[in-house]
């Protein structure tokens, strides 16, 4: 089992910045894949950015520029600096890590952190 728990959401002005960190847990060994998810009101769920175990990192388009993925691997803690942050960056973000179980992949996920940009 792995377990995920995520901090730093709240309320911030159009323009600002929040920092979301992923604290990772449980049976880490054979992780390959930490993402961060949003989902709006009314919307799906969307990947927003991701790092692999060997250091890969992708981003959806929308957050290119302003958002930045990273892992403290000592901390076990997976981070979203996000920047200039826009009105449409409001949802709940999720913490997501993928792991390979004799050829399964186990799919967990954290309880979610509100973020609000709005003045």
């Amino acid at each position: 089992q792995v377990q995920l728990v995520e901090s730093g959401g709240g309320l911030v002005q159009p323009g600002g910045s929040l920092r979301l960190s992923c604290a990772v847990s449980g049976s880490i060994s054979s992780i390959y894949a930490i993402g961060w998810y949003r989902q709006a009101p009314g919307k799906q769920r969307e990947l927003v950015a991701q790092i692999t175990s060997g250091g890969s990192i992708s981003y959806k388009d929308s957050v290119k520029g302003r958002f930045t993925i990273s892992r403290d691997n000592a901390k076990n803690t997976v981070y979203v600096q996000m920047n200039s942050l826009k009105p449409e960056d409001t949802a709940v973000y999720y913490c997501n890590a993928r792991q390979d179980s004799v050829g399964t992949v186990l799919e967990y996920w954290g309880q979610g952190t509100q973020v609000t940009v709005s003045s």
